[in-house]
């Protein structure tokens, strides 16, 4: 499975391009999952409803099923949050892995900056796993000291997608 993260600070827009993508790369016949990280706790659970309850009890590992989904539920407890390569290995295997979130992992990014999206600088000048910028508006990689770095259009995400395939054709033939 080929891993690409979409990075950048909170409010710049990396849902609303995952979700820009998806139809994008399913057309070209690609299948791709999502892996999500959240720095607040959420709880896809209801509480007082039976799944709850057997977590509440103290089960390790609940999981629903209905006739169109299936969900398992995995309590941490006291056990330290997994890295993304362990979650990794819980997914079916797919072409594409699109991240959201882990920003200072060791894998391939695709950096999402809006200078005016808040106080925080972008990573891609002292990220090297940054591989790519999708900007509104356009940048300059050099004026940040990385010449040659792919700068694609944030609003249009059909570059983003072709960007995206010749990433996983580059990746396949490397060895």
């Amino acid at each position: 499975m080929k891993v690409l993260g979409i990075s950048g600070w909170s409010g710049c827009g990396k849902t609303t391009l995952i979700v820009a993508l998806i139809p994008r790369l399913r057309a070209r016949g690609l299948t791709v999952s999502t892996l999500k990280h959240a720095h607040h706790d959420v709880d896809l659970d209801t509480p007082g409803k039976d799944t709850w309850r057997h977590r509440e009890a103290g089960a390790y590992e609940v999981m629903l099923v209905t006739g169109r989904r299936w969900v398992l539920l995995h309590e941490l407890r006291a056990a330290p949050e997994p890295g993304l390569a362990e979650l990794l290995k819980h997914l079916q295997p797919v072409d594409l892995v699109l991240v959201e979130g882990w920003k200072t992992g060791a894998y391939p990014k695709l950096e999402i900056w809006r200078p005016a999206a808040g106080d925080q600088p972008p990573r891609f000048p002292t990220d090297p796993t940054v591989i790519a910028v999708a900007s509104q508006p356009p940048l300059d990689p050099a004026h940040y000291g990385r010449p040659g770095l792919p700068i694609l259009p944030l609003a249009d995400p059909d570059p983003v997608a072709d960007f995206i395939i010749r990433f996983i054709r580059d990746t396949e033939s490397t060895p």
